[in-house]
């Protein structure tokens, strides 16, 4: 058997949801490119498209959007759920947590119940945004702010973060930011979702499983690390000369070395596109007028330089973390919090590759290729004796 590590370039099954063309650098959700999606479409729509196969009508959008608008309820455990979380914990760790709490307090939804899976997503994709929310306040000494009933997904997590309503431009940006990491096919955190899936595991338990496996720095976290990169450049005059001192300490890490987080460029570089990410185009602009609004311009002028050293130096591309961390910055939110913000825009591809998987399922069961030992006798007289 012929054995590739991390899988990289194997095909494991068949998915209708989302195509990615790593070559071309384009990104299909539905067969709707993610250009028309980023420009035309809310979050909802494209949660409506990913689950159901096809962009809502009018009137079933406003039936979403009513349905989702139902389930944007406060749980009444996570109150004293957060009282008793370490303060330094992180949010993604608070997400995992309660979603496994909420397993035990809702109940285990059987996975061969298709309408009930679907109204356990749905409960999910509104719960997110509200844990997420309520930990970034009461970490702060804050209490949690509920829900608006006259707001949308992305304005509403604003919402409950700030405090205040957020400008259309805010609200539109972590819109178009939650549409564009809504799903990207077979990533890490999606498999491991689908692997639970094909053990006949809960909803709750391949949620659980995906937000484990995002939590690993090697699939999510960039965009923390993109914010505390362009603090350490600290201007854009400096790029060019930060830039070319990492490459230089690079080269002196041994091969193995180099592929730590530490040694990485965060926001640059993807395992599937070869090219620029499509995602980053529609968040460069976003992220210009937001730092302008809102005082961080210095920021975007930074990022620019590092990017243009980095492309001019490695010829590395940015990926969707590079300007995603700008936008989330300009709108207030702590780096520790992107994860966590990622997870609230995936768990719509999530849910829809949890059914998808169910659909037409058999277990995920692959195999290794063995590099031990060759068969061999037990010793007469154990090594142990």
């Amino acid at each position: 058997m012929e054995s590739r590590a991390g899988l990289e370039g194997v095909v494991v099954t068949t998915s209708g949801i989302t195509d990615v063309d790593g070559e071309a650098g384009r990104l299909y959700y539905r067969g709707y490119g993610i250009e028309d999606l980023a420009e035309r479409a809310s979050f909802e729509e494209v949660a409506f498209l990913l689950m159901e196969g096809e962009l809502p009508s009018a009137a079933a959008l406003a039936a979403f959007r009513d349905g989702l608008a139902g389930l944007r309820v406060t749980p009444a455990w996570l109150d004293s759920f957060m009282t008793g979380v370490p303060v330094a914990a992180h949010p993604l760790a608070v997400l995992r947590a309660a979603v496994a709490i909420d397993a035990l307090v809702a109940g285990d939804v059987e996975p061969g119940d298709a309408e009930a899976t679907r109204r356990a997503g749905l409960r999910m994709i509104a719960l997110f945004p509200i844990v997420v929310a309520a930990w970034a306040r009461r970490r702060r000494g804050l209490d949690p702010v509920a829900p608006a009933a006259g707001l949308d997904h992305a304005p509403n997590f604003l919402w409950m973060l700030h405090g205040v309503e957020p400008s259309a431009e805010g609200a539109r940006a972590l819109d178009v930011a939650l549409v564009l990491h809504a799903d990207h096919e077979f990533n890490a955190s999606t498999f491991a979702a689908r692997v639970a899936a094909g053990t006949e595991a809960d909803l709750h338990s391949a949620l659980v499983a995906a937000l484990a496996t995002l939590k690993g720095p090697k699939h999510g976290g960039a965009n923390e690390d993109v914010v505390q990169m362009l603090d350490e450049v600290g201007a854009p005059e400096r790029a060019a000369d930060w830039v070319a001192k990492k490459i230089v300490w690079r080269e002196t890490l041994a091969p193995e070395e180099r592929q730590s987080i530490r040694a990485r460029f965060p926001g640059f570089g993807h395992r599937v596109y070869k090219v620029e990410d499509p995602r980053a185009r529609h968040l460069r602009e976003m992220a210009r007028r937001l730092a302008e609004e809102q005082g961080y311009a210095g920021d975007f002028e930074t990022a620019e330089a590092v990017r243009a050293a980095l492309e001019e130096a490695r010829g590395l591309k940015v990926n969707v973390d590079f300007y995603s961390a700008l936008v989330y910055r300009a709108l207030g939110i702590d780096p520790d919090l992107c994860l966590a913000i990622f997870a609230i825009a995936r768990v719509a591809g999530w849910v829809a590759h949890f059914e998808e998987q169910l659909g037409n399922n058999r277990l995920i069961r692959p195999r290794s290729e063995y590099v031990g030992p060759a068969p061999r006798p037990f010793p007469a007289v154990p090594a142990s004796a």
